[in-house]
């Protein structure tokens, strides 16, 4: 019997990335979060981001920053800091190069809040009718478990 490979898909489609470049996008993620961590002490503009992953290019010459959230002021410090994130990186992490640093607001956010909205307001009808409702249990004449 001949064995197979499965691949899980890559969060934001396309191909997994190799072992390698995994742990190159995780090691960014630590070095521009901590980064941002202590701009942030002298920028507030930047206190309230998260970096929930980092993607690097094949060529490692770009780097994609995925954050929880990016506000319009929170993009411009990001702008105005990307030389001096960059420069972080370069020192810290031993690369052949060091990528270029986009930033852009993590989609799979934005799709989670959309879902949660959705289940809140599914839920709303069956909180206003009090405890046990919409299960058979909380109707009169049920038998319920027995």
């Amino acid at each position: 019997m001949a064995s197979t490979k499965h691949h899980k898909s890559h969060p934001r489609g396309g191909a997994p990335p190799y072992p390698r470049a995994r742990r190159v996008n995780e090691v960014l993620r630590q070095v521009v979060a901590e980064e941002l961590e202590r701009l942030a002490d002298a920028d507030e503009r930047l206190r309230m981001l998260t970096v929930t992953e980092v993607e690097t290019a094949a060529d490692l010459r770009n780097a994609t920053v995925f954050l929880a959230t990016l506000e319009a002021d929170a993009d411009e410090a990001l702008q105005e800091r990307r030389a001096q994130l960059q420069r972080a990186v370069g020192q810290q992490v031993r690369m052949k190069r060091t990528p270029r640093l986009q930033f852009v607001a993590d989609p799979s956010v934005s799709a989670g809040e959309k879902v949660e909205e959705v289940l809140r307001r599914l839920g709303h009808p069956a909180d206003d009718e009090g405890p046990g409702a919409g299960s058979p249990e909380g109707q009169p004449g049920s038998a319920g478990p027995r």
